[in-house]
């Protein structure tokens, strides 16, 4: 069982900016998708959650068609997409954020344990926490939900290096809970380096597909990853 696109094309506007990209996630095992910006990484996570429709292939989750699926039921079926950009409510503290997803109390305090800086905050507004902090509420809102499978759109933007890199074993914890992980990233040697499987799109189409190692190690994939 697990997370299968086959042959999808995504149209927006007049073309494809996606064009018959195959790839697998797997329970438990973290896929890492990069490329330059404009190869149509968001567009590909967004057909997978609903967001926009693919013009063609399939797109099943653990045998599920989820292209006759709305994104809500998409979401309540076990597949969450977490979005560019911190999707928090501002007004609401820590826990509130993390409540609107955690169905029981045992939920809400597993993913609360990811995340030991949150605690201190708990009852703070998510508007007055860092910019680090706010994204650890999204991934641990997210996990609180129980997904079956993740996707991860440049979780990033905005942030230092240094900060990004505390969320990088927290993922991979997440994975080995048996979550399935897509995940987009602009630091592909960060992402690659928790990553069980790597995927290159350059101009909307699968450029590489292997192991992260293969692509750390030659420098010319690595370049075509960064810029196409």
């Amino acid at each position: 069982m697990s997370l299968v696109l086959d042959d999808v094309t995504v149209r927006r506007g007049i073309g494809p900016v996606i064009s018959n990209v195959s790839l697998e996630v797997e329970p438990g095992k973290i896929t890492t998708l990069v490329g330059p910006n404009g190869a149509g990484k968001t567009s590909l996570l967004e057909a997978i959650s609903g967001v926009v429709q693919a013009a063609g292939g399939t797109i099943t989750m653990d045998g599920t068609d989820l292209r006759k699926l709305s994104r809500r039921r998409r979401s309540t079926a076990g597949l969450k997409h977490v979005e560019q950009g911190r999707m928090i409510f501002p007004s609401l503290t820590v826990r509130e954020n993390l409540k609107l997803t955690a169905r029981t109390q045992a939920d809400f305090e597993e993913a609360l344990a990811l995340f030991p800086e949150l605690e201190k905050r708990i009852d703070n507004a998510t508007v007055l926490l860092s910019g680090g902090e706010q994204q650890m509420v999204v991934l641990a809102r997210a996990f609180a939900a129980k997904p079956r499978y993740l996707l991860l759109d440049e979780m990033s933007l905005g942030l230092a290096p240094v900060v990004f890199l505390r969320l990088m074993p927290i993922i991979k914890q997440i994975s080995e809970t048996g979550v399935g992980v897509l995940l987009v990233e602009q630091f592909a040697h960060m992402a690659l380096g928790v990553a069980d499987d790597a995927v290159v799109v350059t101009s909307g189409r699968v450029s590489y597909q292997g192991e992260p190692q293969g692509l750390l190690s030659d420098e010319d994939l690595l370049k075509q990853a960064y810029l196409g």
